[in-house]
């Protein structure tokens, strides 16, 4: 499994298009062969960390590649980010643990 850090900061000019244009790719990858999950966080200073699963290290590279994924990341690189910074991690090992219930 494959694990993506992605920690960035938003400009002030992320309006309304950024918020259409994050659905969209929401939906996407979600949809996309290989993903597994995501989640997203908030920081009070504004900073957010999205944390995605990928089955594998090729369908992170189709995801990557993804005509309209690579359309996203210019526009965000041109008017919505601040910054950003990405890891991109393999996992080594799992460890899993539920409550049973009415315990």
């Amino acid at each position: 499994m494959i694990v993506i850090l992605f920690r960035s900061k938003l400009t002030p000019r992320a309006g309304a298009d950024y918020t259409a244009m994050d659905e969209k790719m929401f939906a996407r990858a979600t949809a996309a062969e290989g993903f597994v999950a995501v989640k997203s966080f908030r920081a009070d200073d504004g900073e957010r960390l999205t944390v995605v699963w990928w089955k594998d290290a090729e369908s992170l590279s189709r995801w990557r590649d993804d005509p309209q994924h690579r359309v996203a990341q210019e526009s965000g690189r041109a008017r919505w980010y601040e910054y950003y910074d990405m890891e991109v991690a393999e996992v080594l090992r799992e460890s899993h643990f539920v409550r049973p219930a009415n315990t």
